[in-house]
């Protein structure tokens, strides 16, 4: 996250959007994504013996074998993230529904895969805003699960139009209430959040299991599981199986426009941008510190819980062990690279979610490990936090104007 400077904080939020990508310059961030895409090839064909064997026989042969071998890695990473351009096109002309559906199927399970990076995305990019890092998303990712389940399943009575929001709520609450604790011990202690969120995450780790294999627990199955959810608590899918694009994302971009809306569009979030801009000004111009610090952590919680109570009633109708797959931890990086604005979570959000559902088919269908689009996603944000590795590489232009520094006010204690 960059410190926003004064000037800034008088602009609309399309004007800072805009003016912090030409800052760090859309030629450096394409460059970048270009850069990791390649190097990721390149570590792909340094990990096949297959190429080793081919240049043992001649250089041209082994070149070859390396290059189609990247190149094989990366069409199946496409076509497991959005789908077999041929396949869609013949179901399409066939004119039967399954089919098609099976066709159109990896778009929107891409699309299943970014909504929990969107909601995480903006708790940790809220954070960011008002100087704040949130480390304890996944943490509150596992509390919202928690809690948006069991309203899911212990409530009932209730038609889907009320019972919805109802378990949405629920797991939003249960956020909050996690991202409360270190709100508050910053605020009142100095404790710092990132120490706090990280023991809060073991917590909710450890609180989840107990939970799981007591008084949440399935009493009919062998393995720690919650009940499944009622019918009226699940989120309503768009499309037949086998797709699972459900209304959780349009939740989630809903969110994205509301926290724009708050951040920029209102005295209070010029006020959280101001205390994360500067708290020594923002403390001299009369704005409470201690209470911008408790609610921004509190709404970043908030995010963060729907995240899980989208995947427990849009997804998995029930919470296992695990469930999150490290969500949380990945919104970090996501944030950054969407320079904490809601518009560039979003998109930074579809940038993660095409790769990770992709790598399971890359996985399946040419025997790479998933591990590579990980490796993939770290090299993309390296360079894209350090712009001038990308502009000596490519001999480009130093920008008019500093380059952005990742900073951030809490960290300065």
């Amino acid at each position: 996250m960059s410190p926003e400077k004064p000037e800034q904080i008088k602009k609309s939020g399309i004007a800072i959007f805009w003016d912090e990508f030409s800052r760090s310059n859309l030629t450096v961030i394409i460059l970048a994504i270009l850069t990791g895409i390649i190097l990721g090839g390149v570590l792909v064909a340094a990990t096949t013996t297959e190429v080793y064997a081919a240049f043992k026989v001649s250089l041209w042969g082994g070149l070859k074998l390396a290059f189609t071998t990247a190149w094989n890695t990366y069409v199946a990473l496409f076509t497991g993230s959005v789908g077999n351009p041929e396949k869609i096109r013949l179901a399409f002309e066939s004119g039967d529904p399954l089919m098609i559906r099976r066709a159109i199927n990896p778009f929107f399970e891409s699309l299943v895969q970014t909504t929990p990076y969107i909601f995480a995305g903006l708790a940790v990019a809220l954070g960011f805003r008002v100087g704040l890092f949130n480390i304890g998303a996944e943490g509150q990712i596992f509390i919202g699960a928690i809690t948006g389940v069991w309203a899911g399943y212990a409530i009932h009575g209730l038609p889907p139009i009320i019972h919805i929001p109802v378990a949405l709520l629920f797991g939003a609450l249960g956020g909050a209430i996690w991202g409360f604790v270190p709100g508050f011990l910053k605020a009142k202690t100095g404790a710092h959040e990132v120490i706090t969120t990280i023991m809060m995450n073991y917590i909710a780790f450890r609180l989840s299991d107990w939970l799981l294999k007591g008084p949440m627990g399935d009493p009919t199955e062998y393995t720690p599981k919650t009940p499944w959810i009622l019918e009226s608590a699940q989120l309503p899918k768009l499309f037949d199986l086998p797709i699972r694009f459900h209304i959780g994302f349009f939740v989630a971009l809903l969110m994205a426009v509301l926290v724009y809306l708050l951040l920029f569009k209102t005295t209070w979030g010029l006020e959280l941008r101001m205390v994360g801009s500067n708290p020594n000004a923002a403390r001299y111009a009369g704005i409470k510190i201690t209470m911008s610090t408790v609610i921004a952590m509190v709404l970043s919680g908030a995010l963060a819980g729907l995240a899980g109570a989208n995947e427990v009633l849009g997804v998995n109708h029930r919470l296992i062990p695990a469930f999150s797959s490290g969500y949380g931890f990945d919104s970090i990086a996501l944030a950054l690279l969407g320079k904490s604005h809601p518009f560039g979570v979003i998109l930074s959000a579809l940038l993660f979610g095409f790769l990770r559902n992709g790598a399971r088919s890359m996985q399946l269908t040419v025997g790479v490990p998933i591990d590579i689009v990980s490796i993939l996603q770290a090299m993309i944000l390296a360079f894209i936090a350090a712009p001038a590795i990308i502009r000596t590489i490519y001999r480009l232009r130093e920008p008019k104007h500093a380059e952005d520094i990742v900073s951030l006010q809490s960290w300065k204690g």
